[in-house]
């Protein structure tokens, strides 16, 4: 299972970090990070795999731009 963070549509509202602070954070761009992530730097895409979704789903609903997916053996659960 992984996490993606779409760096491109994030406005920075802050509110996956309140809600969900062991995966993420902001970064010095006020722009949410994915804690331990790998970035690819052509989409702007933070990548992290996880065992369990944890509190990640919620932050899937709470995001007002959409930027965070979970993928489950590449299809995605949002």
């Amino acid at each position: 299972m992984k996490v993606v963070l779409d760096r491109t549509k994030c406005i920075g509202c802050g509110s996956c970090v309140a809600l969900c602070p062991k995966f993420f954070e902001l970064d010095e761009e006020a722009k949410s990070h994915l804690k331990k992530s790998k970035l690819d730097n052509k989409t702007n895409k933070e990548t992290l795999e996880i065992s369990k979704p944890e509190c990640v789903e919620e932050t899937i609903d709470i995001c007002p731009v959409e930027c965070i997916k979970i993928y489950d053996n590449n299809q995605s659960k949002n």
